[in-house]
């Protein structure tokens, strides 16, 4: 049976992630912040998933989250207790509060699917800006470095849990697909499911025209966390040196 994505796999997400430096990846998103928007104190982490970055950035900045996927949410209140986090999708959130800074980080964007939904989701980022904040987005891979019918299998063996994660990745038009077999074996038992993911391919101008139409201005694009690059903007109403 085909589940929805993360909905049986957020279990062994985070485990199956283990190899990612989020440390290293959230130092440098304070660095570059510290540069860009010094005097930011709130963070709003859009697609926060299990709550890493929030986990390794609520010590600088009074950090919440938002992610679509209830059962990601759990394992992020487990492990961010006191931290507020929100159900909601990308493309229409609206919450009381507005923030320094909102990122989306680690490709999550590309669950946007289309240029649409990408321009929706940006906005919606800005309209949860304070003046003069800064939206920062890790995107997705683009169309032209994206490689279908690679066999990838991923693996965890430890003591109590084992995990194997495999698929052929695809592409159908602009959208990377990922059906995934998981078998998950514990102390419980063996499982096996399958779940699709989607994740649209957009170029660097559907992302600066959608960042442009959302009145942010992009002001670095040289900088990476975990190899898809990163889209630094801050809002018009700020004066950038």
């Amino acid at each position: 049976m085909l589940s929805r994505g993360y909905s049986r796999s957020a279990r062994v997400y985070d485990a199956l992630s283990r190899h990612k430096d989020y440390a290293t990846a959230s130092l440098t998103l304070r660095q570059i912040l510290h540069r860009v928007a010094p005097h930011a104190t709130t963070l709003l982490d859009v697609a926060c998933g299990t709550g890493l970055h929030l986990w390794h950035l609520r010590d600088h900045f009074c950090v919440e989250g938002l992610d679509l996927s209830h059962e990601m949410l759990e394992i992020a209140r487990q492990r961010c207790p006191g931290i507020p986090l929100h159900n909601g999708t990308l493309t229409d959130f609206r919450l009381d509060g507005r923030f320094d800074v909102v990122t989306c980080l680690f490709g999550s964007i590309g669950h946007c699917v289309t240029v649409g939904n990408l321009e929706r989701a940006i906005h919606c980022m800005a309209d949860h800006l304070r003046p003069g904040g800064a939206v920062i987005i890790e995107p997705w891979i683009t169309p032209e470095r994206f490689i279908s019918g690679r066999l990838v299998c991923d693996s965890v063996n430890d003591p109590d849990l084992r995990v194997v994660r495999m698929y052929v990745t695809m592409c159908e038009e602009r959208v990377s697909v990922f059906e995934s077999d998981y078998l998950v074996g514990d102390r419980n038992g063996v499982s096996h499911f399958r779940e699709r993911e989607e994740l649209g391919l957009f170029t660097d101008d559907e992302y600066r025209m959608a960042f442009d139409k959302a009145s942010l201005d992009v002001v670095e694009s040289d900088r990476d966390l975990f190899g898809y690059g990163l889209y630094v903007s801050l809002a018009r109403d700020r004066n950038f040196k």
